[in-house]
């Protein structure tokens, strides 16, 4: 019998806390935002990867209307990003026995520019990047690849959020 007199308080508790907007599940605070607008990011990159600027920008557009209740706009919003990829870099992390690398990193790096309509002191411009490592007897193609942006723009699109929204 208690067990569910626990649970039903628990329920209504919770039910209370995310119904009020004072705390959210997420960690992210909106405040009086309604609407966020994501620019595309274009790669500007000196090593272009041709479908890198589409997948970065899904994924962030994607990431906050699933962890926010902000309506995604083109033009005008609230919350407004922009910016683009400015590194694209594989490097050789770990050598083998005979000398040669048995491990590549590519690591990839995101400039943002933020700006918080309703309140200014939130906004910044910043760098975000990320690595993926992965054999060096492995071509960055097909899996290989999706797996390390999967990775890559999961870890970067988190940090933008926790850094514009988040309460981290």
């Amino acid at each position: 019998m208690k067990k569910y007199i626990y649970i039903s308080l628990f329920s209504i508790f919770a039910i209370v806390l995310t119904s009020c907007g004072f705390y959210s599940f997420t960690g992210g605070t909106v405040g009086d935002a309604k609407t966020v607008q994501i620019d595309f990011f274009p790669n500007q990159a000196q090593l272009v990867e041709p479908t890198l600027s589409q997948q970065f920008t899904i994924a962030l557009q994607d990431l906050f209307t699933r962890q926010t209740n902000l309506n995604l706009v083109p033009n005008n919003g609230d919350l407004h990003f922009s910016g683009e990829i400015t590194g694209f870099r594989i490097t050789p992390m770990s050598a083998s026995a005979n000398q040669t690398s048995a491990q590549n990193r590519l690591t990839i790096t995101v400039n943002v520019r933020y700006v918080n309509k309703l309140d200014e002191k939130k906004d910044f411009e910043r760098s975000f990047s990320f690595y993926s490592d992965y054999a060096a007897n492995a071509q960055l193609t097909g899996g290989v690849q999706e797996t390390a942006f999967a990775e890559i723009l999961e870890r970067v699109t988190q940090d933008i959020f926790n850094a514009s929204v988040g309460e981290w």
